[in-house]
């Protein structure tokens, strides 16, 4: 036999049957339901959902004529909008809990060069959608809004409904949170062989008219919040592509390594 069958796999003794990994998965799914419902529970004693919608509605309320408020236009609007903006909450900051239990269930499959490689992308993804929904609430948010209100005619008083608020906002922390995941798309594109860094280098040129036409798709039609979006995609492209570099050359499986494969230039 070989010296490669001759060696221990890594995962050997790690298999278990179809049910046990079923049993596994509903438990990781209850912790972190679990997670999500405490986060909801604190939310709803401490600001509560009327505060945590009035904390999300600031941005808006502070570029209103003097005296205009928001309006609820369904009966129902005023007790579900808060809600939902309390189990939204509740989620993202959950969110740390929820991808460490998907960590743990995937990590006994994983070989060890592989556990380098998830990691470190999860952490660094969750961290980064984190970082694009702050953009957009403490600086994009302002912006837009400013520049919408420079453009209303003074006869026209404004008072946008609590629903079309939240379908909005949800929409731009959204496409923000996306939008800042563009290195670690980079990354793992890299990472799998599937472009080349010399192939995402010459793609610069083709990458900014992209991530304008997506600005522009996803973003209300105003140039404030569409050069907010595409203006950090293209610095993020350039970030993902040196940070694949790094990771491609520290990641690398031990066989690679040995043969100087899969080295970038």
């Amino acid at each position: 036999m070989s010296d490669d069958h001759s060696k221990d796999d890594e995962l050997a003794g790690t298999e278990q049957p179809f049910v046990q990994h079923l049993v596994e998965l509903r438990d990781r799914l209850m912790k972190a339901m679990a997670g999500i419902a405490f986060f909801a529970i604190v939310l709803s004693i401490y600001p509560g959902p009327a505060a945590l919608y009035d904390i999300l509605a600031a941005p808006l309320v502070a570029h209103l004529p003097k005296g205009a408020t928001l309006i609820a236009t369904s009966v129902i609007s005023p007790f579900m909008v808060p809600l939902k903006i309390m189990l939204m909450s509740a989620f993202l900051m959950a969110l740390p809990v929820v991808l460490w239990q998907l960590w743990a269930f995937v990590a006994p499959g994983l070989y060890a060069h592989e556990k380098k490689l998830v990691l470190p992308l999860v952490v660094s993804s969750t961290l980064l959608f984190f970082v694009g929904v702050a953009f957009c609430y403490f600086f994009v948010f302002g912006q837009v809004f400013a520049f919408i209100q420079s453009f209303a005619p003074k006869s026209i008083t404004a008072a946008p409904d609590i629903e079309a608020y939240l379908s909005f906002v949800l929409t731009m922390f959204l496409a923000f949170g996306m939008a800042f995941e563009v290195p670690i798309v980079v990354i793992v594109l890299a990472r799998m062989g599937v472009v080349s860094i010399e192939k995402l280098k010459a793609f610069r040129g083709y990458f900014v008219v992209l991530a304008f036409i997506i600005a522009a798709i996803v973003t209300p039609p105003d140039v404030v919040s569409q050069l907010a979006l595409a203006v950090p995609m293209c610095l993020l492209y350039e970030m993902g592509i040196w940070a694949a570099v790094l990771f491609i050359k520290h990641t690398q499986a031990p066989d690679s390594e040995a043969n100087g494969e899969a080295k970038p230039d």
